[in-house]
């Protein structure tokens, strides 16, 4: 029957079919390699394909056959009568299996764009495979998490619905290997050399950690914050029980949230602040996920310097590395002593004042960085036999191209700490642009959403303590 077949079909792909992620209030985000906005017409749009693709099934028959091989067939049947009892074997299907055809049509569609490329008209101009699952993953936790604004447990379709995609999506790790030497003895005794295969070294590691990290963040950081003593107003009302009221811009002052997101809940606790039991929680699930942060951060960081550069951005790259960064940086950088550069003193002297600079100058500081390198290597004043007792040796750390290499390598380090919540710079977006492999492209995306969670997260417990500081104040000073 066409019902065994389906639900055959569903568990084959390792997906348990299940009524509660079919959510059709849920919102697809923009294709980007950052963090996606929320866009309902979108979602829309994606929907459709759906519709297109389950009403050409009329003319083509997909499904598994219930006979063994083809030997075995008494005759061959006709593409139209096919699919006019398929059709049939659906509209004679019960009510409660509904939700199933569904899900395994959302299933087909998503596994499709993967085959596909995103590119529904099949000609061959899609984007590579790692392309599409890194932008199937950021869809993915803009699906589930985009909505999530407030301190509280994920919703148990939102958590099912994460867990059983994530699955399907990392389940390709499990056939990424490297082979490696070893040894076999035959029969007779005599030991060969063969070759065996192992998961590849980065996935073996990395992925692992990204799935504790995932755990931590849904099953234990955010199933904490349930019977609250805090709670929340939407955009920026308060509720009766609020000691204040009026917008969220004046209830969160600029120095605590920069990016003025109005549109965020506003957090509400009662009249004499929180008590210190749920204090005591929030800074400590804030600790916790900071330490989370930092590990998503890192890995991210590893697998993007892992990446290939892109041949695109060697050729943008400036022609002098003073021209890049500005005379002012430059001069600093290059007439400071060793022992006296301070990349602090730098960006306090620069000032910046918003994320937009703060990403402008990473941008700078990253391509005078690689000019610099690349004329270390290529420079002409070398001989010969210099160059390669360099290639076979430490680098010349007397050379100016390689001196100002490190201190903007440095500043650039610096800057990323002083401001985590800085966008990908523009190397990080061309090496995912452009990287073809599969592995470093869900390590990449993977660490990248938990990393936006786990920021999110500590943001949301930095402004329900700061309105307890706040009501704190005020009630010391009505007294």
């Amino acid at each position: 029957m066409e019902s065994a077949a389906d639900t055959e079909e569903s568990y084959d792909l390792g997906y348990e079919p299940s009524p509660s992620s079919v959510d059709q209030t849920d919102h697809s985000p923009t294709e980007t390699t950052s963090y996606s906005t929320i866009s309902g017409d979108s979602f829309k749009h994606r929907r459709m394909y759906s519709e297109i693709s389950a009403s050409s099934e009329l003319t083509y028959d997909s499904s598994y056959s219930d006979t063994p091989s083809p030997v075995c067939w008494p005759a061959m049947k006709s593409p139209n009568l096919t699919a006019l009892t398929r059709l049939e074997t659906r509209q004679q299907k019960p009510e409660n299996q509904e939700p199933v055809d569904i899900e395994l049509e959302m299933m087909k569609e998503r596994f499709s764009k993967l085959l596909l490329g995103e590119d529904m008209s099949g000609s061959g101009k899609g984007v590579c495979t790692a392309v599409t699952i890194s932008n199937a993953i950021t869809n993915l936790y803009a699906s589930v998490f985009g909505q999530h604004l407030k301190l509280e447990p994920l919703h148990l379709e939102k958590k099912l619905m994460w867990k059983r995609e994530m699955n399907c999506l990392l389940s390709v790790c499990d056939y990424i290997v490297e082979f490696v030497p070893a040894s076999h003895n035959l029969k007779d005794g005599t030991a060969v050399e063969i070759l065996t295969n192992r998961p590849r070294s980065d996935i073996s590691i990395n992925l692992p950690a990204l799935r504790k990290l995932d755990a931590m963040l849904v099953e234990q950081v955010l199933e904490s914050f349930h019977d609250m003593e805090f709670w929340y107003a939407e955009q920026g009302s308060m509720s009766g029980n609020s000691t204040r009221s009026g917008s969220f811009r004046r209830i969160i002052p600029p120095p605590q949230r920069t990016e003025q997101k109005w549109w965020l809940p506003v957090p509400c606790v009662p009249s004499n602040g929180l008590s210190d039991e749920s204090r005591k929680h929030l800074r400590h699930q804030r600790n916790c996920t900071n330490q989370i942060l930092k590990a998503a951060m890192a890995i991210n960081s590893s697998i993007l310097a892992e990446m290939e550069i892109p041949d695109t951005y060697i050729a943008s790259l400036p022609k002098s590395g003073k021209e890049s960064v500005g005379d002012t940086i430059y001069r600093y950088m290059s007439q400071c002593s060793a022992n006296k550069f301070s990349p602090d003193y730098l960006l306090n002297y620069l000032n910046i004042s918003s994320e937009h600079e703060a990403l402008e100058l990473a941008d700078r500081v990253e391509a005078s960085m690689y000019t610099w390198r690349r004329k270390a290597c290529l420079n002409p004043s070398k001989s010969s036999w210099n160059m390669v007792k360099d290639l076979m040796s430490d680098i010349d750390r007397s050379d100016k191209n390689t001196v100002l290499a490190e201190r903007a390598e440095i500043l650039l380090f610096t800057l990323k700490q002083r401001y985590p919540e800085l966008s990908q710079t523009t190397l990080d977006t061309s090496k995912i642009q452009c990287n073809k492999d599969v592995g470093q492209a869900i390590l990449e995306s993977y660490s990248r959403v938990l990393e936006g969670l786990a920021f999110n997260i500590v943001a949301w417990i930095e402004d329900v303590l700061f309105m307890d500081k706040s009501t704190k104040n005020l009630v010391v000073e009505s007294r």
